[in-house]
């Protein structure tokens, strides 16, 4: 699947999520999902940039390193405003792959990117499950 019909796949099940949020719903529930949601969204976001870096390597092997980066920062962006124990597991398993992902780089070895969009899928799946 290309990265831009796996984004586009995503953002529709987090756009279908969102809409399901039902409106009786505490504003506090909604506004955490709404927040998962988008930050689901950056992550993957974030994974289809890494993937463009790493595949552009020879023309700026910094690149990487920056997405790796900013994946990062994001991951732990949600992880403080998470208190759901599903959101905290799939944050755990995707900052173990970008600590992989990481240390390929760091090897001058093409990173294997699968555990990162699996992780970013385990998100966007318990993101869009509440």
């Amino acid at each position: 699947m290309s990265a831009h019909r796996r984004r586009t796949t995503t953002l529709t099940a987090l756009a279908a999520a969102l809409l399901a949020v039902p409106l009786a719903a505490g504003c506090s529930t909604a506004q955490k999902a709404v927040d998962c949601a988008r930050l689901g969204v950056e992550i993957t976001n974030d994974v289809d940039t890494l993937q463009r870096a790493v595949t552009d390597a020879a023309n700026d092997p910094t690149q990487a390193d920056k997405a790796l980066d900013t994946l990062e920062a994001d991951t732990k962006k949600l992880k403080d405003k998470t208190g759901n124990a599903d959101v905290g597991k799939a944050l755990d398993h995707l900052q173990q792959a970008v600590t992989d992902a990481r240390e390929s780089v760091r090897q001058n070895k093409a990173p294997d990117l699968t555990p990162l969009r699996n992780a970013a899928g385990e998100l966007t799946k318990v993101c869009t499950s509440k």
